[in-house]
């Protein structure tokens, strides 16, 4: 690991000031990426500034009826939460989907939103990757890609973006909360992360000089019809293969208000608002479902060694709006497949 510096932010004013002053600089708090990055020589920041004991690990009642969740509550501490377990279960639910329950107790609300990807050749410092080194190439586009982007690729970057609460988050339409030089700022959680393009290098439209300080949950739940299904390699302690989160409300037997999101399918968590128009007034049938997981996936493009997670996404998006309509989430503790 290399050298670095460290200190400690002493409110979130001093965090900005620190950053603002060393573009080089990393934030830590849970560090359950980024040490894993430095490790390997992928970061190589200048100074690690420590955030862990700012004052940002509330879970507060917004007065519109949602939740304000500060940037360093541990995942644990979220998934579990009495509000959020009652109110977003949909949240609660992919967040114990991912990683482990030690790794959850460590990482946190802010630092989830900022992991980056778990592609192989972005972590080995001895192949190209744009993400990495831009300009260098993508060695994924010709190499194993199993675990790779489907939809919203470009010639630059084919990678995924691996957290599973990210999904959750984009299906509710949270909204993020930042500060920087400039003073706050409030980003929609769909113009936070960011398709490669062609500047593959920047995961996310938080600048650099900025901290998150929450996450913002508007006061829509869908507490009653939801399922986070997440399909992976093996049934724990491990990355998205395809994850979707579905979440319905209904007038009688026709759908009324729909949210639809995808994991380890993109660069970002996928959700396309001309799908779920197209569903509103439908009724919650299995022929339904099966036009929304085509219109989802039209774009869709596979490589070498992953165009099977086309197939894959189609069939699972179906079976989680069948789980959510019918009331029946996918247990995260008993992971068969309903």
């Amino acid at each position: 690991m290399i050298d670095f510096q460290y200190t400690r932010a002493a409110d979130i004013a001093d965090a900005v000031r620190q950053i603002a002053g060393d573009p080089a600089a990393k934030f830590i708090a849970g560090g359950t990426n980024l040490i894993d990055l430095m490790k390997e020589n992928v970061e190589r920041p200048s100074r690690l500034i420590d955030i862990s004991r700012l004052p940002l690990r509330e879970i507060e009642e917004t007065p519109a009826g949602g939740l304000r969740i500060g940037a360093l509550v541990p995942n644990s501490d979220l998934a579990h939460h009495p509000l959020v377990a009652e109110r977003y279960p949909l949240l609660a639910s992919a967040i114990l989907a991912g990683a482990s329950a030690q790794l959850r107790n460590m990482a946190s609300t802010g630092g989830n939103l900022l992991q980056r990807t778990r592609c192989y050749y972005f972590y080995d410092t001895a192949t190209p990757c744009n993400k990495r080194a831009p300009g260098s190439g993508c060695a994924a586009r010709y190499g194993l890609n199993r675990m790779h982007a489907i939809l919203g690729s470009s010639d630059a970057c084919i990678a995924t973006h691996p957290s599973d609460m990210c999904v959750a988050l984009a299906a509710l339409e949270a909204k993020v909360h930042v500060a920087g030089p400039g003073g706050e700022r409030v980003i929609a959680f769909a113009d936070f992360h960011r398709l490669p393009g062609d500047t593959p290098e920047r995961d996310t439209n938080l600048r650099v000089d900025e901290i998150i300080t929450a996450v913002e949950l508007p006061a829509r739940s869908f507490a009653a019809h939801y399922s986070y299904l997440k399909i992976r390699d093996r049934l724990s302690y491990a990355f998205a293969l395809v994850a979707v989160a579905a979440a319905l409300e209904f007038d009688r037997d026709a759908i009324k208000e729909v949210r639809l999101a995808l994991g380890g399918v993109a660069h970002k968590p996928w959700r396309d608002v001309s799908v779920e128009a197209a569903m509103r007034g439908a009724p919650a049938s299995r022929a339904s479902f099966a036009r929304a997981a085509e219109a989802m996936l039209r774009d869709a493009r596979g490589f070498a060694h992953n165009a099977f997670k086309i197939e894959l996404a189609r069939r699972a998006i179906v079976r989680a709006l069948t789980q959510a309509a019918a009331g029946t989430p996918q247990s995260q503790s008993v992971k068969k497949i309903r």
